[in-house]
C-alpha cells in the first residue's frame, strides 16, 4: 500500500503530537481547566463540497462557503464548542467569546499554510430578534468546529480540533485523528453524482404580484415625502419538491451557475440548511487589509452582445441607480471612519453575473491591531444595499412591508480566524431548505424613480435563478 506524501509527513510528527497531547492533559490536571487542541495538517486535495456531503449528519451544525474565482472553498463540520445568541449585542458577545475561546487553543502543525488554525464560523440573521418565534436559526450562531478542510489554490488543509480535559483518552484521539484522514484521503479521486433528475416543484408565491408592486408605491410615496431615500424590499417564494431537496447537487449546480458568487450553505444542526450564491461580501480581511463592496443598482444581462452592452451601458448611465450606488459607496466610508479607519474608495467597474450585472465599487482599508473584524461588521450590517437609507428607519419600515421573517437573508454569513483574518458575506439570492420545502428569498432597492413593474420582475428574475439550481 502506498501512502501519500501529507499521510507520510503526519506519521513523521505522531510521536510529537502524542507528546503534546500528553503534556496539555497534565496542564489540565494542574489548572482544573480545559483545553482546545488545534490542529493543522496538510492533506491531498478533495472538494470540501464532497467532505460536507460525506461527513455532515443532520444533527450537527456545518458550514460551507466557496469562492470559485479566488480558488477558495472550506467546510466546516461539527462544534467542538458553539455559542448561540438572541440579544442586540450579539456581535460584540461573540467578538468576546472568540477571544475567550482562544486563549484556551494550543496549536499543533504548520498554521502559516493557508486556512489552518483556529477558524470560527459565524451566522447573524437580519434583525437582532425574531417576530416569527419558530424561525429555525438564532439571532447568531458561532462555533469553531470539530472538522474543517479548506482549498486555496490546489492546496488542501485539515484542521482538527479536540476538547482536552484531565480524563480524556489520548490514545482513541491519535486514532479517530488516524481514521479522519484515512476516510478523508479515500476522497481524493471521489467522482460524485453530479447528474440532475428533472425535479417537480409546486410554487406557492408568499405575496401576490399586486402586493408587491402596491409596497412600492407607497414606499415611494414616503421616499417623496423625505421621510426616507431608499428602501430594500423583498419578497420570498415557497416551493415544495415531491422529495427532499439534496443539499449537494443543489449547491453543486449553484457553482456551476454562478461561478463568480460566494456559493454557502449553514445549518441549525436540525435539519435546516440556509443555502445560497451571493454577489456581494460584507467584508474580507486579509493581513490586516480589509477590502469590501459597495454592490447596489442593477440591470438584466442581454439575450446577445449587443443587448447585454446596452444594458451595461444603460446602467452606467442610468441617475437612478448611479443615486442608489452612491448611497452605499457614503454610507460604508462613514461608516468604517467612525470607527477610525480611513476607506480607500477604488475605481468604479461593473459585477457581470451570469443573469444580472451591478454597478460595483470596492472600497479598502488598513485595518489596527485593536479593531476586531467582527466590530467593522458590527457598523457595516446592514448596509443601504439590503436595508436602505435612513438605516433605521428603513428597517422599521421593512418590519411593516414583509409579511415573513427575513431570518438570515441580506445577513452577515462567514468566519474570522484567530489572526484577525475574516470573509464576510451578505447572504442574498438564498433559500431555507428543511427537507422537500424551501423558501427563496431576494430583494430589489426602491429609490425616486423606482418603476413598480420593473422592480417586480428584478425580483423575479433573482428568484428564478436560484429556483433553477435547487435538485
Amino acid at each position: 500500500m502506498t501512502i501519500s506524501p501529507c499521510l507520510s509527513n503526519f506519521f513523521l510528527d505522531y510521536k510529537e503530537l502524542h507528546q503534546l497531547l500528553l503534556n496539555v492533559q497534565e496542564k489540565c490536571y494542574e489548572t482544573q481547566n480545559r483545553y482546545i487542541v488545534s490542529i493543522s495538517i496538510p492533506i491531498d486535495l478533495i472538494d470540501p463540497l464532497v467532505v460536507l456531503d460525506k461527513f455532515s449528519q443532520v444533527n450537527t451544525l456545518n458550514f460551507y462557503f466557496e469562492n470559485k474565482s479566488k480558488g477558495e472553498a472550506i467546510v466546516a463540520i461539527d462544534a467542538v464548542t458553539k455559542l448561540e445568541i438572541t440579544s442586540k449585542h450579539r456581535f460584540s458577545q461573540t467578538e468576546e467569546f472568540i477571544k475567550d475561546c482562544l486563549q484556551n487553543v494550543i496549536n499543533f502543525g504548520d498554521i502559516n499554510q493557508p486556512f489552518a488554525g483556529s477558524h470560527f464560523f459565524c451566522s447573524f440573521s437580519f434583525f437582532d430578534h425574531h417576530h416569527q418565534l419558530d424561525y429555525p436559526f438564532p439571532s447568531a450562531t458561532i462555533f469553531l468546529p470539530k472538522l474543517q478542510v479548506a482549498v486555496k489554490n490546489s492546496a488542501c488543509c485539515l484542521v482538527v480540533n479536540y476538547l482536552i480535559h484531565a480524563q480524556v483518552n489520548i490514545y482513541s484521539i491519535l486514532k479517530e485523528i488516524q481514521t479522519k484522514i484515512k476516510n478523508l484521503q479515500s476522497l481524493a479521486n471521489y467522482t460524485p453524482n453530479t447528474e440532475i433528475s428533472a425535479t417537480n416543484l409546486i410554487k406557492n408565491q408568499i405575496n401576490n404580484p399586486h402586493t408587491f408592486k402596491h409596497s412600492v408605491l407607497s414606499a415611494l410615496a414616503k421616499i417623496e415625502s423625505n421621510y426616507l431615500t431608499k428602501i430594500v424590499l423583498a419578497d420570498a417564494l415557497d416551493v415544495k419538491s415531491i422529495k427532499s431537496f439534496n443539499l449537494f447537487k443543489s449547491l453543486n449546480n449553484l457553482r456551476q451557475l454562478h461561478p463568480n458568487c460566494y456559493i454557502f450553505s449553514t445549518s441549525n444542526g436540525k435539519g435546516k440548511n440556509f443555502i445560497g450564491a451571493s454577489p456581494e461580501r460584507l467584508i474580507s480581511i486579509q493581513n490586516q487589509q480589509l477590502i469590501t463592496d459597495a454592490l447596489a443598482g442593477s440591470a438584466p444581462r442581454g439575450k446577445t452582445p449587443t443587448e447585454d452592452a446596452a444594458n451595461a451601458n444603460n446602467l452606467v448611465n442610468s441617475n437612478k441607480e448611479k443615486h442608489e450606488h452612491h448611497l452605499v459607496i457614503d454610507f460604508i466610508t462613514q461608516r468604517l471612519s467612525q470607527i477610525g479607519l480611513l476607506p480607500q474608495i477604488l475605481a468604479p467597474r461593473l459585477r457581470q453575473l451570469s443573469n444580472i450585472q451591478h454597478l460595483w465599487t470596492p472600497i479598502t482599508a488598513e485595518v489596527p491591531d485593536h479593531i476586531h473584524p467582527l466590530k467593522i461588521v458590527s457598523q457595516l450590517h446592514p448596509t443601504p444595499a439590503v436595508a436602505g437609507a435612513a438605516r433605521d428607519i428603513a428597517c422599521t419600515e421593512i418590519r411593516r412591508y414583509e409579511n415573513f421573517e427575513r431570518g438570515l437573508y441580506a445577513a452577515p454569513l462567514g468566519w474570522v480566524d484567530a489572526k484577525g483574518n475574516c470573509e464576510f458575506i451578505v447572504g442574498i439570492r438564498s433559500a431555507l431548505i428543511d427537507g422537500d420545502r424551501a423558501r427563496l428569498y431576494a430583494g430589489a432597492g426602491i429609490v425616486a424613480g423606482s418603476d413598480p413593474d420593473k422592480e417586480f420582475a428584478e425580483v423575479q428574475l433573482k428568484l428564478q435563478a436560484l429556483l433553477k439550481a435547487l435538485v
